[in-house]
């Protein structure tokens, strides 16, 4: 939901330093992988309670993720790059309410499954939805030049973002905190399912 204006403010600082650094020989490719990196450290500070350190290096991570695609722009796009951003992130977005429920499984452990699961069913809808978008030749810049089909949500990468945060600052809420977070992730698939209904009508 709020992607849209994050990007607007963004997006012309990071392509202005995406530029520096493509001149540089900085590699779009290097930077994801580096991003979830700094994602994988965050979950283990977070996973040994560190949760502070853990919110830095989720706020770098990011940082990488939207860089990335900023170096892409100013070089060159593919497809590798493109599929990569998106399983480094789905990867992201599965250690930190994993690292939580290492914290401390007994208080978090129903809760961060949970989340985990609306997570799986979220981005699936997601990403079958761009698969039949791509089959029917359909496309979009609501969310920028993208390599899959970008459909929008309640809930995307910066309100994912703004709930981990949520959970380094105040750990004692995670069970409460995810839970309705996973709620309204299965409302944005629900949505997305609603979506492709009346995106993708049978021939009659």
């Amino acid at each position: 939901m709020l992607d849209g204006a994050v990007r607007r403010r963004l997006d012309p600082l990071l392509d202005g330093l995406g530029v520096a650094l493509v001149k540089r020989g900085v590699n779009a490719d290097a930077i994801t992988i580096f991003g979830l990196g700094l994602g994988l450290l965050a979950a283990g500070l977070i996973g040994h309670g560190f949760y502070l350190a853990g919110a830095v290096m989720i706020l770098l991570s990011r940082l990488c993720d939207g860089l990335d695609g900023a170096i892409a722009r100013a070089s060159r796009s593919t497809d590798f790059g493109g599929f990569l951003d998106i399983v480094l992130d789905f990867a992201f977005y599965g250690a930190i309410p994993l690292a939580f429920i290492v914290a401390d499984p007994v208080a978090n452990g129903l809760a961060g499954a949970f989340l985990l699961f609306s997570f799986y069913v979220n981005g699936s809808t997601f990403l079958a939805y761009a698969t039949i978008a791509e089959k029917r030749a359909m496309t979009t810049s609501v969310r920028g030049t993208k390599s899959l089909y970008f459909t929008t949500g309640l809930a995307e990468a910066t309100e994912t973002i703004i709930v981990f945060l949520a959970f380094c600052l105040f750990p004692g809420w995670f069970p409460l905190l995810a839970s309705l977070f996973a709620i309204v992730c299965l409302y944005t698939a629900v949505s997305r399912i609603v979506l492709a209904r009346l995106s993708f009508p049978e021939p009659r």
